[in-house]
């Protein structure tokens, strides 16, 4: 399947989206979901089957325009800014100019001179007629494809008061009749049929594009931070050339294998690696992370990132389309441009609504034609065509998700789609990987205790030359060891990776063994006491013990210790605020388990867990009851990432785990966590108050509109002021902050928490 993001215009509401979702899901081999608010339909489709001309057919066939992406476009690359509300603005001021002295005639007795309401008439023309003319047009256009939506209602209700108001005039001797015309809120039962309404024409028109205005600024600010995260990186860079002579290029002129100069105060301009100097690189643009971090030769650095230290040779590793930027802004599209379960509800009402709304109307007016008021049967049929919209039934959840999404790629927080955020509001249990995660996951050798009769620099020497070969962490960390210590090592003769015991070979001729004590013992070799003493009081300190033997006899112990994070006590005391129960998860001893949760605050400790085992741990606890949240950041979490409710992957962890998981947390910090399902369920519920302000709106206006107590004109105001509400209450996201400053969020922690939990008591197995 071929993914395509397809820019659609002329939708002017929810149903507008409706129909085109439904015309592209006609064709055979598409799968199509299309946004109102960022005004795009994400399609699925079959190469050979369906190309994009024809996805760009079918949508000028249900009556709007498509355009295809270029195929060398860069998101938000090239792109001339186009301020799209400078039209609806002049109508808006041309309306509102024209239309106050109408209201004010209707309104004001002393101002109603002989024939005053002819004045009005003039006044109503060019409001109607010109004003208004984007919801008569738009109304014909879906006519001719037998259609109605938004435009169609307030085109008919419109156009029914001007039309009428005329036929008063001049038909029905108005002059005399027409000195009566008044503004009320609350229609007067028995009026009589020769009242004119050129006032509700011209003012419904101005509320209804004041709304339209308001809602398209607000859409563009919704959608604000997104561009903001794509034109984030370098527009031109020094590119280093052969003879060490600089020239400066554009910056997506980079290519692999390019060198390019950085210097203090400019922007990474791609993800490459460091080759000469070393400098500090400020990643808040992209992590949340406001401290700067220490870069040297051989260390990877992202695009758009900040040298805020010395001068730096980077050589280009990833560019374009492939760099953690351009990666994070597809990420943050995708699920923007995805539909929340909730808001399939509310589109499949949107794509009725407008049907509905004209039935009811035709029934107001019959009824109150028929009870023989032909005035109110008017005022209610307009009232009720008035008063209907969609439109904030439409924006309730995309407008939430554009911010909520947006903000949250400027804290590092990303979320993949809108399923994730009712995951997040379930969850009750947080199971953390101990290693890259509650650790740094940089783990170092301590000290060796060896046995009687046994070298030091021996052992070092053969095990660190097994362990070379291993890419586990704390092989690396004794290889690192040997290699400062020695140099080169010799490779192994033979080797071979037990997971998640250790490994074995053939070093110098000596048969090696390295891992847990469990993998010594399956082959019959059993400590002494000084090294099994030296084993637990590395574990009673919460390091890790690796017992190594070689020729049928054990050798030694090495210590070696990873470094819990600053953040992760607090991290962790943050989600009890939330109401989860973390859960530490390791391959490590039950001891050395233990020490790192009683640190961090943890007293559910899951301990020596093969790497194959961790995705059945979280499917046992699921089978308790519990809806679990994962949080890794290597290969072997990855199925526990996906196995769980909610994954969570550290964004220093490896493509794998980040693929795996539903919110990617950019920076290493284990307070995004909390953040991220913090600013999760804070978008959820926008969404939920969104859609229940939306139907309350509609379910208590069309009654009161119908049965004649609701003036059109604060129909228009109520019907504008709908959507406008909705976009305003989605943008309060933008001032969600991310809680990392070290200082307590104000919470109260939830009922029947310990804020301190007591010891660590270790789950088997």
């Amino acid at each position: 399947m071929t993914q395509l993001d397809l820019p659609i215009t002329g939708m002017t509401c929810a149903s507008c989206a409706n129909r085109i979702e439904k015309r592209l899901n006609k064709l055979d081999g598409v799968r199509a979901s299309v946004n109102y608010a960022t005004e795009k339909a994400s399609v699925s489709y079959e190469d050979g089957v369906v190309a994009p001309e024809d996805l760009v057919s079918a949508v000028e066939q249900a009556g709007y325009q498509a355009t295809l992406p270029g195929a060398a476009d860069a998101p938000g690359a090239g792109e001339e800014e186009v301020d799209e509300t400078a039209p609806l603005r002049r109508r808006l001021i041309v309306s509102a100019i024209l239309s106050l002295p109408i209201v004010a005639l209707a309104m004001i007795p002393p101002l109603q001179f002989e024939y005053w309401q002819w004045l009005s008439l003039q006044l109503a023309t060019p409001v109607v007629l010109w004003a208004g003319w984007p919801f008569h047009r738009a109304a014909w256009a879906n006519l001719k494809h037998g259609a109605a939506t938004m435009d169609t209602l307030i085109s008919v209700g419109t156009l029914a008061a001007y039309g009428y108001s005329i036929v008063a005039l001049f038909l029905l001797g108005a002059g005399e009749a027409g000195m009566s015309m008044h503004f009320n809120l609350i229609p007067e039962r028995g009026m009589g049929t020769d009242e004119i309404y050129f006032e509700v024409a011209g003012v419904v028109i101005t509320f209804i594009l004041a709304g339209r205005y308001f809602e398209a600024r607000a859409k563009r600010k919704a959608g604000a931070a997104l561009k903001a995260l794509m034109e984030l990186g370098a527009k031109e860079v020094s590119l280093l050339e052969a003879d060490g002579t600089e020239r400066r290029v554009p910056a997506d002129g980079l290519q692999v294998g390019d060198r390019f100069v950085v210097r203090p105060g400019e922007k990474v301009a791609t993800d490459g690696e460091v080759q000469e100097g070393s400098s500090a690189v400020d990643r808040s643009l992209l992590t949340g992370e406001s401290i700067p971090v220490e870069v040297a030769p051989g260390d990877a650095v992202t695009g758009a990132t900040v040298n805020v230290g010395g001068r730096l040779v980077v050589r280009a590793s990833r560019v374009g389309a492939d760099t953690a930027l351009a990666q994070i802004a597809q990420l943050v599209t995708d699920a923007q441009s995805g539909k929340a379960p909730v808001q399939r509800l509310a589109d499949r009402i949107s794509g009725v609504f407008v049907p509905i709304v004209l039935a009811i109307a035709a029934a107001a007016l019959g009824f109150w034609l028929g009870a023989g008021d032909t005035g109110l049967a008017f005022t209610a049929a307009v009232a009720v065509l008035i008063i209907a919209c969609p439109c904030a039934l439409g924006l309730a959840t995309p407008t939430a998700l554009l911010v909520g999404t947006g903000r949250g790629a400027q804290l590092g927080l990303l979320i993949k789609g809108p399923e994730v955020l009712e995951s997040t509001r379930r969850v009750d249990t947080i199971v953390l990987d101990k290693t890259g995660t509650v650790t740094t996951g940089k783990m170092s050798l301590h000290e060796i205790a060896v046995a009687e009769g046994t070298d030091r620099d021996e052992a070092l020497r053969l095990v660190g030359a097994l362990e070379n070969a291993s890419e586990h962490p704390i092989a690396q960390a004794i290889a690192r060891a040997a290699r400062e210590a020695f140099g080169r090592l010799e490779a192994p003769e033979s080797f071979t990776n037990r997971e998640g015991l250790g490994v074995a070979g053939t070093v110098e001729g000596h048969g090696v063994i390295a891992g847990r004590p469990v993998l010594l013992e399956d082959q019959g070799i059993h400590l002494p006491a000084e090294l099994d003493a030296a084993k637990r009081e590395a574990e009673a300190q919460g390091r890790t013990a690796i017992a190594a033997a070689w020729d049928g006899e054990p050798r030694a112990i090495f210590v070696v210790a990873d470094t819990i994070k600053d953040s992760s006590a607090e991290a962790v005391r943050r989600m009890r605020e939330l109401g989860l129960r973390p859960v530490l998860l390791t391959g490590d001893n039950e001891t050395t388990a233990k020490a790192v949760a009683a640190q961090v605050g943890i007293d559910e400790v899951i301990a020596e867990v093969l790497p194959s085992e961790k995705s059945a741990v979280v499917t046992r606890l699921q089978g308790e009851g519990r809806v679990v949240a994962m949080v890794g950041d290597g290969v072997n979490d990855a199925p526990a990432l996906a196995q769980a409710d909610l994954g969570l992957a550290i964004g220093t962890g490896t493509d794998v785990a980040i693929e795996a998981s539903d919110l990617t947390l950019v920076s290493g910090d284990l307070r995004a966590a909390a953040d991220a399902i913090r600013l999760s369920r804070r978008t959820l519920g926008t969404i939920k108050s969104n859609l229940f302000w939306a139907f309350a709106y509609n379910v208590a206006a069309l009654p009161l509109a119908a049965s004649g107590y609701l003036n059109p004109v604060i129909a228009g105001a109520a019907m504008a002021f709908s959507s406008v509400f909705v976009v305003s209450n989605s943008l309060r996201l933008r001032r969600f902050a991310a809680e990392r400053d070290g200082q307590a969020s104000g919470r109260v922690p939830t009922p029947g928490m310990e804020p301190e939990p007591a010891e660590p008591r270790t789950v088997g197995v």
